[in-house]
């Protein structure tokens, strides 16, 4: 089991802490399927600490409008700060990560690398962004599920927590699966057929009835490499120049 150790020695579940205004949309989607099961097991946990807990005043301001005019509001760094800090206050040793269009990209790789740690606490930004100075007094990771804008932080802690939940150990019932996966060797994945042999006019790749598993192994890496080359360029590009260089040491 992924996680830290207790006191005594023992394995605690990987734990997700979310900073939220909205604890509500917790644990959503990740209540049901493959990671619903893995919470219900305890193998892995979830926190959600809502960060209105820490507004100021009694109408609870979160917000402000942002010095040097501008539309929308920005998220107050006393406010924020103060629910990291509380987040904190066990001591985790887990990274903190704000979820934000201007991020470093989200990869697998760094997903893995998560996954094998203690857990991960994220925050949830809204309006138009948190101040800069709390991020950088904090030391706060930035990364990005994509070149997109959502409305907030949630659904983006969502996606990074599934990613990362559905590779620890015992989650996923034939753990060898997610060997294959896109992204995995640095290749988007082969495609997959199943019964009835022939659909709409179409048939299953002949190969993959032959029973040579060799040649299917042949197939399904240049398909994967194919794939890779029209959908993702520059995924196909490193892969290659590594694939090179490798072959040259050997």
């Amino acid at each position: 089991m992924s996680g830290a150790l207790n006191s005594a020695g023992e394995a605690t579940p990987w734990c997700a802490t979310v900073l939220t205004l909205y604890p509500d949309m917790f644990p959503g989607p990740l209540a049901g399927a493959v990671s619903g099961r893995a919470l219900a097991r305890r193998i892995w946990s979830l926190d959600c600490l809502d960060i209105r807990d820490h507004a100021h005043g009694k109408h609870g301001t979160v917000d402000d409008q942002p010095f040097g005019g501008g539309p929308g509001m920005v998220m107050r760094p006393d406010v924020l700060a103060a629910a990291i800090d509380a987040a904190r206050a066990g001591g985790s040793a887990a990274p903190v990560i704000y979820l934000t269009p201007r991020g470093t990209p989200l990869d697998q790789s760094r997903v893995r690398e998560i996954a094998a740690g203690a857990g991960a606490t994220l925050i949830c930004g809204r309006f138009e962004g948190v101040d800069e100075r709390v991020l950088e007094g904090r030391g706060i990771e930035q990364l990005s599920i994509g070149d997109y804008v959502l409305s907030g932080g949630e659904i983006a802690a969502l996606a990074l927590i599934d990613a990362c939940v559905r590779i620890l150990p015992g989650v996923v019932g034939a753990a060898e699966s997610l060997a294959e996966e896109s992204f995995e060797h640095g290749l988007l994945e082969y495609p997959h057929y199943t019964r009835p042999r022939s659909f709409e006019g179409k048939d299953v790749p002949a190969v993959l009835l032959s029973g040579d598993h060799g040649r299917i192994r042949s197939w399904r890496r240049a398909e994967a490499e194919k794939t890779t080359r029209q959908r993702r360029a520059d995924l196909y590009v490193g892969t290659h120049h590594e694939s090179a260089n490798t072959r040259a040491k050997s």
